[in-house]
């Protein structure tokens, strides 16, 4: 049994959940979509394009945040996870939507593959990358001086989408 099937014994009948970004979040996809051919009835919100395709494509039904007052459970993963399980996320691109999809949860389950623990465990978070911190083109300044003010001044990148991140 993987984590991802793990993860789906805690979906039950009727329940609205949060599918994460990146390959943890695409096993749960999957895993979730297999108990839904199965006769599993879920409503599912989805992180990212990427995913929200995924679900899409195996059946699942995809709603939107306006049309929940709140999501059972959210399922993702994390790029970074440290001794104490303090974790980063958002090296993935979808930090803002995550984030929301996260506050918006009952109930949030981080999973890491066995396969992918020996990249994922760090020391020290800021280890494989970058601390992620996603902006609107809208509080760029604001934000940037924020972070300047804490020692953390780095030059933002432009995504391919026009976002700051």
């Amino acid at each position: 049994m993987t984590n991802a099937d793990r993860a789906v014994d805690f979906v039950a009948q009727g329940m609205t959940v949060g599918l994460g970004s990146g390959r943890a979040a695409e096993r749960f996809i999957r895993a979730l979509a297999e108990r839904a051919r199965a006769g599993l009835h879920v409503r599912c919100v989805a992180t990212s394009k990427a995913s929200a395709d995924l679900a899409t494509s195996l059946g699942l039904h995809l709603v939107t945040l306006d049309e929940v007052a709140h999501l059972d459970l959210a399922v993702d993963g994390a790029d970074e996870v440290d001794p104490n399980l303090n974790l980063i996320k958002g090296y993935g691109l979808a930090h803002v939507r995550e984030k929301i999809v996260a506050a918006a949860s009952r109930r949030y389950l981080i999973l890491i593959g066995p396969d992918m623990v020996h990249q994922k465990l760090v020391p020290v978070l800021g280890t494989r990358g970058r601390l992620p911190v996603e902006v609107l083109a809208f509080g760029l300044p604001v934000c940037q001086a924020k972070l300047e003010e804490m020692g953390m001044a780095s030059a933002p990148t432009t995504r391919a989408d026009g976002e700051i991140a």
